[in-house]
């Protein structure tokens, strides 16, 4: 690697706002964001390049054998095709454990949010309805309790554990769900099929690949208990969106809180957007940015690059 070492970061907006803090001779260049046709050029004297969601693919990897390492701002990378990493030679490291605490929560926001049906409150209250109510309250939705009830889990790692705890403080019965296609069911988990259809609460929390692509498609939709809620605040794939709509319209799916949508940003509208039902609340990929958990991230970043640079590489993929 050059003495100087030169560290492309193409989508800096993204993150923290406050400056890097390399310990070693570098030159550092920062794109605020980076679209599709605009890498390959800005990639081209890089030893270093950190992405958060901008896509770094064989192709890009083959053109630039200059590179070294790619350091993903977040903890998924399904962004990076890290078998063309592994036979190039460049190391991928990605971010851990920094926002398990505001993803959980967001989740749990979510899921309070629509057991208690708060969004179709708010609009009948908008709407003047309990100005019109003869009581002096108005009963619209249906509110529903978090003890007692089952929440699923899928994906047993640092976040969905931590959602296990806030759930089984509110005396909610927590079980993790056991991989699509399991030849066996582990200890401590539960068969797929199972796990669908005795929620109350379905929550996702593990990767996007291709084993888990839709991994909630029409069929599971169908065999959930009518007035089951869905989270999702890990990857919009994870979710055949049509056939969530149409459980929304159609179903008997109680409600559904996403973070997260198939395409980011959205550019070319998403079903979801335009539904505006009172059982269904869309963020916009903000769970994981709470003010602790993105200066988190930030450091982290930074200390995994120093590591690299050092010749002692953490948090490798």
């Amino acid at each position: 690697m050059n003495p100087e070492i030169h560290i492309v970061a193409l989508d800096r907006d993204s993150l923290h706002r406050a400056p890097f803090a390399f310990d070693f001779p570098h030159r550092l260049t920062e794109y605020p964001n980076t679209q599709p046709h605009e890498t390959a050029g800005r990639l081209k004297t890089a030893d270093i390049v950190i992405t958060n969601k901008v896509v770094i693919d064989a192709g890009l990897m083959a053109a630039n054998p200059q590179l070294k390492m790619i350091a993903v701002a977040a903890t998924g990378y399904n962004n990076v095709d890290t078998e063309a990493a592994a036979r190039a030679g460049i190391t991928v490291c990605n971010v851990r454990a920094y926002g398990n605490e505001s993803v959980a929560e967001h989740a749990f926001m979510l899921m309070m949010a629509l057991m208690r049906n708060l969004p179709a409150y708010q609009r009948d209250v908008a709407a003047g309805l309990w100005q019109q109510s003869p009581f002096f309250c108005h009963f619209g939705a249906p509110m529903r309790d978090l003890n007692s009830k089952t929440l699923a889990v899928f994906g047993r790692g640092n976040i969905g554990s931590m959602l296990a705890q806030y759930a089984r403080a509110f005396k909610m019965n927590v079980v993790f769900a056991e991989h699509k296609h399991a030849a066996a069911v582990r200890t401590g988990y539960v068969p797929f099929a199972e796990a669908v259809s005795s929620a109350d609460v379905l929550s996702l929390h593990c990767p996007l690949n291709e084993e888990t692509r839709h991994l909630i498609g029409e069929a599971e939709l169908q065999a959930m208990k009518p007035g089951a809620v869905l989270i999702n605040c890990s990857r919009g794939g994870l979710v055949d969106e049509k056939a969530l709509l149409a459980a929304l319209k159609y179903g008997t799916l109680g409600g559904a809180g996403f973070d997260v949508l198939g395409e980011e940003p959205p550019v070319n509208g998403n079903p979801l957007l335009n539904a505006r039902l009172p059982n269904l609340i869309v963020t916009p990929h903000i769970a994981w940015a709470s003010r602790e958990a993105v200066q988190r991230l930030f450091e982290i970043l930074t200390d995994n690059i120093n590591a690299f640079v050092r010749g002692q590489p953490q948090n490798v993929v």
